[in-house]
């Protein structure tokens, strides 16, 4: 789903509402939780899940087209834990379990 799926999803199920405002509306939770995990802090969504930044270590690898060794620094990244109200659909869907 893009950006503008996501506008005309909302401005449908929200008659009386233009696509623009909606598109600034979702451009400042946007913005909102940009800022926060950029602060450190957790964002969490009720109902749909959490975001907060973890450090990933340096580590060595191999390349394997070259096959000689690489360094790669520690560096943050931005981790995803969805609630129990996404991940029980999923699950029951997998056609793997």
């Amino acid at each position: 789903m893009l950006k503008r799926d996501l506008v005309n999803s909302v401005s449908d199920k929200m008659d009386g509402h233009l696509k623009k405002d909606v598109s600034q509306a979702i451009d400042i939770i946007l913005d909102s939780i940009t800022d926060a995990l950029t602060d450190g802090r957790r964002v969490e969504i009720r109902g749909f899940g959490s975001l907060c930044v973890r450090q990933r270590k340096s580590r060595s690898t191999k390349n394997p087209r070259t096959s000689k060794m690489m360094h790669i620094p520690s560096r943050k990244t931005v981790h995803f834990t969805m609630s129990k109200l996404i991940k029980d659909p999923l699950v029951k869907s997998d056609p793997l379990k």
